[in-house]
């Protein structure tokens, strides 16, 4: 059937035909100018601006072909048409086809503004592709049939899907004992066979329902494309999933070069890393040396700087990452920074000192320190916190921080090149000669174990009191770690010598009253015994 349309545009732009009569009559006076758009034999407009490389004949043929391929498809797109300036020129568009593009020199030779010409040529675009996609009795019978076929389908599949699942039910609960294994991590069982059926009833009834909706979700809008009056409701259906699938696709893939980029860091990233260890691995070896870096930096060295580099890599990958530029992620991101500024600064401050800590080299692993009113042997040092084994065998855990901001006592030290003093004190009365308590103090110093015979064992007195004297044994030792144990010994050997020689020991006090009674002296020392018992402590 011949399209009828009343209005005519100007300067031989756009010559619309009422009927082929009328055709003919204008045509023998004046012949139009432009390449005509003509669809199923009907001329809808003329053309006379060329566009790019384009020429008006091939915008024409090219119009034609557009409004032809849409108006055949049933359930293609069936959207109003819409309108877009796009800076050159303004686009007629049908969802995401473009059916023409209104050029400057197509407004001039109409005589109207270029927004004005599009708008004039929408409905003609409109009626064009709605009028033959099924107005006609012919259309109508078609959208029927393939009603008919849609709905056939369709109750097969609903059939079909409610004896499936349930035969699946029942396999499911068939294989309760026999395919369904319990899932365990070594000794513990995380989730039975039964119950692991069960979570798969419940998956496949899950399944089961989304298979419905969009079984349902099909046939609807499939059914409504099949017919002009609810061809648009169809598409407009069909856009709600569509659309969004749509343009993830288009970002995916807009982003696989980024994706090419990230994947691209990340291995150069790797192997530098890999090389990084290899280096470092080798100065904790002692195939790589360099004057003045101790092996014992090469660990956290190189956990500084593998730190270093992902935080770099993690900054040069952001800006690749989608959605990095959003108002949300930049305030997802202050977010998070500033509760983890809040949140972790005495962690951070504790992994300042432990860095510190560890070019400081106050202490190594296993020496004998005193930190703050703490004493015992260091038995791990990472970068948050201290770990002191007390004589005690007392585990005690202090920040790094801590450590920092006290005195620190290393026993250890310079007890292997020249040896950790111990000192204990008596007093001793002034009728006892001092050369004599001398002599006693070195002479058990001399008998202890673990006291070094070189250097020489010395006594100091520290003071002459209003009764006694107070004498200061000092010793060498390269056994910090097993000070107190040292320490009980000398004071057994101490004992031991001075009641050998019959001089009493005044410390730390003793009062006596002269009356005849004999010398205040413990009995003659004995051999020790396995009766004894070992010395405790360390």
């Amino acid at each position: 059937m011949t399209l009828r349309i009343a209005a005519a545009f100007t300067v031989g732009f756009l010559t619309l035909v009422a009927s082929p009569s009328t055709a003919q009559e204008t045509t023998a006076a004046v012949r139009p100018a432009g390449a005509a758009v003509i669809v199923r034999g009907d001329t809808l407009f003329r053309l006379t601006g060329a566009l790019g490389p384009f020429s008006p004949e091939e915008r024409a043929r090219a119009i034609a072909a557009r409004i032809d391929s849409l108006s055949r498809d049933p359930v293609g797109a069936r959207r109003a048409i819409t309108i877009a300036d796009s800076g050159g020129g303004t686009n007629l568009a049908l969802g995401s086809t473009v059916l023409m593009t209104v050029t400057d020199e197509d407004a001039a030779a109409a005589g109207v503004p270029r927004a004005t010409l599009a708008a004039q040529l929408a409905p003609i675009l409109q009626q064009a592709i709605g009028g033959a996609r099924g107005s006609t009795f012919k259309g109508i019978l078609l959208g029927a049939l393939l009603t008919l076929l849609a709905t056939g389908g369709f109750i097969l599949l609903f059939r079909g899907m409610n004896r499936f699942f349930p035969w699946l039910y029942r396999k499911i609960d068939g294989w309760r004992t026999t395919i369904i294994p319990s899932i365990r991590i070594q000794r513990l069982e995380v989730l039975s066979a039964a119950r692991a059926a069960d979570t798969l009833v419940v998956f496949a009834r899950g399944l089961r329902i989304a298979a419905m909706i969009l079984l349902i979700y099909v046939y609807l809008p499939l059914v409504l494309g099949f017919f002009p009056w609810t061809a648009d409701l169809s598409t407009t259906i069909f856009g709600w999933v569509i659309d969004p699938l749509q343009q993830a696709g288009v970002s995916f893939i807009n982003y696989l070069p980024d994706i090419f980029t990230i994947a691209v860091i990340v291995a150069v990233v790797v192997y530098v890393l890999k090389f990084i260890h290899l280096f470092f691995n080798g100065i904790k070896r002692g195939a790589i040396t360099f004057p003045g870096f101790y092996r014992d930096w090469a660990e956290p060295t190189y956990k500084i700087v593998r730190f270093a580099v992902l935080a770099f890599t993690a900054v040069v990958i952001v800006p690749y990452l989608p959605g990095s530029d959003s108002k949300a992620f930049q305030g997802v991101s202050v977010f998070l920074g500033v509760l983890f500024t809040f949140g972790s600064a005495s962690a951070i401050s504790n992994l300042v000192a432990g860095v510190v800590m560890t070019y400081m080299r106050p202490f190594q692993s296993g020496d004998r320190v005193k930190i703050a009113e703490t004493v015992g042997d260091v038995v791990e040092k990472t970068l948050l916190v201290t770990r002191i084994r007390t004589n005690k065998n007392v585990d005690v855990t202090v920040p790094n921080a801590m450590v920092l901001s006290s005195h620190i006592i290393n026993y250890s030290s310079s007890a292997k090149h020249r040896g950790v003093i111990l000192h204990t004190g008596v007093t001793i009365g002034y009728d006892v000669p001092w050369r004599q308590v001398h002599q006693l103090l070195i002479s058990a110093a001399d008998k202890t174990e673990g006291v070094l015979a070189e250097p020489k064992a010395f006594v100091l007195q520290t003071g002459l009191d209003d009764f006694y004297v107070k004498y200061e044994l000092n010793a060498y030792t390269d056994r910090p770690n097993a000070m107190s144990r040292t320490y009980s010994l000398l004071h057994q050997n101490i004992q031991d010598r001075f009641a050998e020689a019959g001089v009493e020991i005044m410390s730390p006090h003793y009062r006596a009253e002269r009356d005849g009674n004999a010398v205040a002296l413990p009995p003659a020392p004995q051999p020790r015994t396995a009766m004894d018992g070992p010395i405790a402590g360390q």
